[in-house]
């Protein structure tokens, strides 16, 4: 008889008509035997958890949330972050993440809750609360770190100081517990483990001082994990108080709000660098800037306007630094005299952001959290004595290097990356800043629509911005004048013919206000304020060459 799927030839059933042999009919005895005591014992096991339940008397108080029927909470339902400021003996409701979850004896466990930046102790002692049991406390103790529950209590003061949670003088006395929403048991990463620094790219997963360390790769592929981090939280929210900061002067200054579109029919620098989408049966991009739509605006009227929004960047550039999508913070006004009516505008606007960043409470202590997870360089950002910001000229530049034995390269040459930081220790020894600016850019160096230099061809009236040595806005005055925008195109290698560009140029073939402004990298001005060391820690979900998720 032929063999089943998977049977051995030693199972293989006897042929039709023999008896099975001596060691077949031992083999399935024992395999009845074994199963029968299977079914015993389970039946044992489940007899005793009925019986256990039975005698459960808090067994209404602790479980899997009925949203249904939704067990009563307390009249005060808090944050967690409000707890502090709770009177003793209050009873309370709230939700938080588990962070740790122990059994210290058969009438005593302990959770830490953990919510946003705090955490509370919560004590689970047989018979307190509402008669809490034996049961209740070994299935708190089985809780999963992470799993996100509700629950009630008495908010009471600690014998000790607790100092393994952010609130020390408080602690719950549980009451009911109730499961929201259930982690697994085995997580990819460990939050914990996350707040800290990354090792460096090279290193993997590391060891700093005992704790184990996550590395960036790691965290970005379990964002969702790695977000509920402090630091990490702390990071984001200190990127949202840089967007407050920025709308709040702009709107002090009666910029106007404006949202302009991210697909154009042109590359807005007139280069490769694009990325190119399929849009129906023509070709678009999506822009390196909003440059083009802020210019628009200008000319239809609107004498100051500024937006939040993506810039995308075609570079194959995996550096520490560059990201082929950000975020910029853009903004454009007319010019009345001067083109340094703009520039010194945008240096006002970055002193305001970064003293805001160092002086109000709410950021102050994200940057405090940030810090205290091992970040060096967090707090320490220095801006010019009296708040004036340091401008000086390329050329200015080009002979502080010089002067410092930096090779510096030709006059009208580019600045480099190694020669950006190197000029960012030579203004932070002789300035006493980590903000500059450097003003008249090399035409060379500039795209087609800036101004150039009144005094000299070879130079515009443009400007980049730097923090600890690394740019962090290109800005410049642009020309308004239609003809001249139409040679300067062409001198650059840009077809005005292009369909693409048309709207744009017959703005200013219909009159247009001299105007300039710029275009700040929000993610940067976060990874530089920080001292991070990688621009990937100052982006919610980073796009690179190599990421395109989550």
């Amino acid at each position: 008889m032929p063999l089943t799927e998977g049977q051995k030839p030693s199972e293989a059933a006897p042929p039709e008509g023999e008896k099975p042999s001596k060691n077949a009919l031992k083999k399935a005895a024992k395999e009845k035997e074994k199963a029968e005591k299977a079914a015993k014992r389970e039946q044992q096991e489940r007899e005793e958890k009925e019986k256990a339940a039975a005698n459960d008397t808090a067994s209404h108080l602790y479980g899997h949330l009925n949203y249904e029927a939704p067990p009563p909470f307390a009249e005060k339902f808090v944050d967690l972050e409000d707890l502090e400021s709770i009177e003793e003996d209050s009873r309370v409701t709230f939700e938080a993440r588990v962070g740790n979850a122990r059994v210290q004896s058969a009438k005593l466990g302990f959770l830490v809750l953990k919510a946003g930046f705090d955490s509370i102790q919560v004590v689970i002692a047989e018979g307190g609360g509402q008669s809490i049991s034996r049961q209740m406390i070994k299935w708190c103790g089985a809780l999963h770190t992470e799993s996100i529950v509700r629950v009630t209590g008495l908010i009471k003061a600690p014998k000790e100081e607790v100092k393994s949670t952010t609130i020390s003088h408080h602690e719950l006395h549980l009451e009911s517990i109730y499961i929201v929403a259930e982690a697994p048991e085995q997580l990819p990463i460990q939050v914990k483990d996350c707040n800290q620094p990354p090792p460096g790219e090279e290193e993997g997963e590391a060891e700093k001082e005992g704790m184990p360390n996550v590395g960036l790769k790691a965290r970005l592929d379990n964002k969702v994990l790695s977000l509920r981090a402090p630091a990490s939280k702390a990071i984001r929210r200190l990127e949202s108080e840089v967007s407050r900061l920025f709308f709040e002067y702009m709107i002090q200054h009666k910029f106007t709000d404006i949202q302009p579109s991210y697909l154009a029919g042109a590359a807005t620098e007139g280069g490769a660098e694009v990325f190119e989408v399929k849009y129906f049966e023509e070709r678009a991009f999506l822009t390196q800037s909003p440059q083009f739509f802020k210019q628009m605006a200008i000319a239809g009227g609107m004498k100051r306007v500024f937006s939040k929004g993506p810039v995308f960047r075609a570079e194959n550039s995996n550096t520490k630094r560059h990201l082929t999508e950000f975020t910029g913070l853009d903004f454009e006004m007319t010019i009345r005299h001067h083109y340094h009516e703009v520039l010194s505008f945008g240096e006002s606007l970055m002193i305001y952001i970064i003293r805001g960043l160092q002086t109000q409470e709410y950021p102050k202590k994200l940057t405090n959290i940030i810090k205290e997870a091992g970040y060096p360089e967090a707090g320490t950002f220095q801006l010019p004595p009296g708040d004036k910001a340091i401008r000086i000229t390329f050329a200015e530049a080009k002979a502080l290097l010089s002067e410092a034995g930096v090779e510096a390269g030709e006059p009208h040459s580019d600045i480099d990356t190694a020669q950006e930081k190197a000029l960012g220790k030579i203004m932070l020894e002789k300035y006493k800043t980590d903000f500059y600016t450097i003003d008249q850019y090399p035409r060379s160096l500039r795209p087609f629509y800036t101004h150039p230099s009144p005094h000299d061809p070879a130079l515009t009236n443009s400007y980049d911005f730097f923090m600890r040595g690394q740019e962090i806005m290109s800005g410049a005055q642009r020309i308004h004048i239609h003809g001249e925008l139409l040679e300067s195109m062409r001198s650059k290698g840009v077809s005005p013919e292009d369909e693409g560009f048309r709207h744009y140029t017959e703005a200013f073939k219909w009159g247009c206000s001299p105007h300039g402004g710029g275009g700040l990298g929000m993610n940067r001005i976060v990874q530089y304020f920080l001292g991070l060391n990688n621009i990937r820690e100052a982006a919610l979900f980073p796009r690179d060459p190599g990421r395109l998720a989550p």
